[in-house]
């Protein structure tokens, strides 16, 4: 493993001037455009700011205003207001907004992939994982969410003198709390089509990468998005979250299961919706027939990116006893190769962590699944010759049940290899888990992999592929099953959360009562006889 720059400091240092890259790290943008980006936080004023570490280096990054319970709550009267004009624009006009969104992230993505990097400590690739799907979800909802959202006709309780149709409003005003690991995509994912369907969004990201967040604000309102249709506060949960959660009228959450459960808690005292995406353990299965090299390398993948910080990454394998041994050396070699650097460009295969929480959580596990008897056969170490937050991408094997990770996500570059003597064996083992958000099934024969796949209880399945198949694919839903969250984000569901059902129906001419006159019991043998007609018809 090499680096692609020489050690940087592990302590903060002092504050760079304005001609300095952002977070001392070579390359980005000037510390001058992360101070432009940072005034378009909607409040500040009554909270001191607080400064991030960059990972690559842990010099500062940028000054960043805080919000206060109060100044939130404004922020939340000002949404209402414009909510209400942005709400009367044509569906279709909202999705040009979303298109032109979509050409601008792509015409200007040399400077996010800088931002992501520097704010993440992602490899540059990585980095770009999270512009593609920006991309791929403003393009969708710019060229689908009109028809998704068009008021639709339903067969009436009697034939031509009952008109029934379903209309989408609006939810008001959507709260977004954003995490920390893929600040761009999952902005897009979550706020996009808030804004498609008519709504207007308070979102909050988290400080350590907010500027991500910030840099999609600014190109949306190039784009045509109206001021104050989306505003970004930022702040520590504890100030600020019971704020969110009582002014907003659909909460979008992504974070860990314990924090989701209490915002449920707390949510569910209004009646008020929410989607949450929640923690997750996700295996892969490698069936006997699999081509064990292409297993290997989509498993360094699924497992790596983002040094494993993706809440889809892959944390157990799964692999028939007859390939085990060469599959564990396959990935033992293609991890051992792994380049892990912070340049600013494409050169690097993995980054770093994004916080020294990660570190500490990723040693811990690694050294406590040793201690429980694990065998390290790739990486195993911190390595702060390449900077204060870089760990080596390892591969485990004879994790038991006493080693904390063998259930508990770690959320980082480790992986768990296991045997399994047979399909239903694995399948077992692979449910086996209170999560249930991704999964990853290697094989030959495709029908058999889905056939596979739909016994295993996740959220989203890939047949060889790690995560990016489904991650990538806006058409249909990504969210979990059990403990791994509720709700889902992308496709139809992901934008027709965030409005209200409502069914107008006329009725013409007969009532659905007796005539005057009629006897109840010959009405109700008459409606018997009718609806058993209307049964064998087509499409009712």
């Amino acid at each position: 493993m090499t680096s692609t720059v020489p050690p940087a400091p592990s302590q903060p240092g002092s504050t760079a001037g304005p001609a300095d890259p952002v977070g001392g790290v070579p390359g980005a943008p000037a510390t001058r455009r992360a101070e432009q980006l940072t005034r378009r936080v909607a409040t500040g004023l009554d909270a001191a700011p607080v400064t991030m570490p960059a990972p690559f280096t842990g010099l500062p990054i940028t000054a960043l205003p805080q919000a206060a319970d109060a100044e939130v709550r404004r922020v939340f009267t000002r949404a209402r207001e414009v909510q209400l004009s942005w709400a009367e624009w044509p569906a279709r006009e909202r999705q040009r907004v979303l298109l032109r969104l979509a050409d601008l992230v792509l015409a200007q993505q040399d400077e996010v992939l800088d931002l992501v990097q520097v704010e993440a400590g992602k490899a540059r690739i990585d980095a770009f994982d999270e512009v593609s799907a920006t991309a791929l979800v403003a393009s969708y909802y710019g060229k689908h969410s009109a028809r998704l959202l068009a008021e639709r006709r339903a067969a009436g309780a009697l034939p031509v003198l009952t008109k029934a149709s379903e209309v989408r409003h609006p939810k008001g005003v959507v709260g977004v709390v954003s995490p920390w690991n893929y600040p761009l995509a999952l902005t897009a994912m979550d706020v996009l089509p808030a804004l498609a369907a008519g709504n207007a969004v308070v979102q909050k990201p988290d400080n350590q990468t907010a500027l991500s967040a910030l840099w999609l604000h600014e190109l949306a309102e190039q784009a045509g998005l109206p001021a104050d249709a989306w505003q970004v506060v930022l702040g520590r949960g504890s100030a600020i979250g019971d704020a969110i959660v009582e002014e907003s009228d659909y909460v979008c959450f992504t974070g860990s299961t314990p924090t989701g459960k209490r915002l449920a808690g707390q949510i569910a005292e209004r009646l008020t919706g929410y989607s949450l995406e929640l923690g997750g353990k996700n295996p892969m299965v490698v069936l006997p027939d699999a081509d064990v090299q292409q297993a290997a390398a989509g498993a360094v993948t699924a497992c790596f990116s983002s040094a494993g910080q993706l809440c889809v990454s892959v944390e157990r394998i799964y692999v028939h006893e007859s390939i085990h041994d060469e599959f564990v050396r396959a990935l033992a070699e293609r991890t051992g190769a792994l380049t892990l650097g912070s340049g600013l460009d494409y050169h690097a295969g993995m980054g770093s962590l994004t916080s020294q929480d990660q570190l500490a959580a990723v040693s811990a596990h690694v050294d406590d699944a040793r201690a429980a008897g694990a065998t390290v056969v790739a990486g195993g170490r911190p390595r702060p010759d390449l900077g204060p937050l870089f760990y080596e991408p390892t591969v485990l094997t004879g994790v038991t049940e006493r080693a904390k990770l063998f259930r508990e996500e770690t959320f980082g570059p480790v992986v768990a290899v296991y045997r399994y003597s047979d399909v239903d064996e694995a399948v077992a083992r692979a449910n086996d888990t209170e999560f249930g958000l991704n999964a990853s099934v290697w094989t030959r024969d495709a029908r058999r992999g889905e056939e596979v796949a739909r016994r295993i209880k996740a959220g989203t399945v890939n047949v060889n592929e790690g995560y990016a198949a489904t991650f990538g694919t806006v058409g249909v839903p990504m969210g979990g099953m059990k403990e791994s969250g509720v709700g889902r984000r992308n496709s139809a569901e992901g934008l027709l959360k965030y409005t209200e059902a409502q069914a107008v129906a006329v009725q013409r001419g007969l009532r659905l009562r007796p005539f005057r006159g009629m006897p109840p019991r010959l009405w109700a043998k008459a409606m018997s006889a009718g609806i058993a007609a209307l049964r064998r018809l087509p499409r009712r």
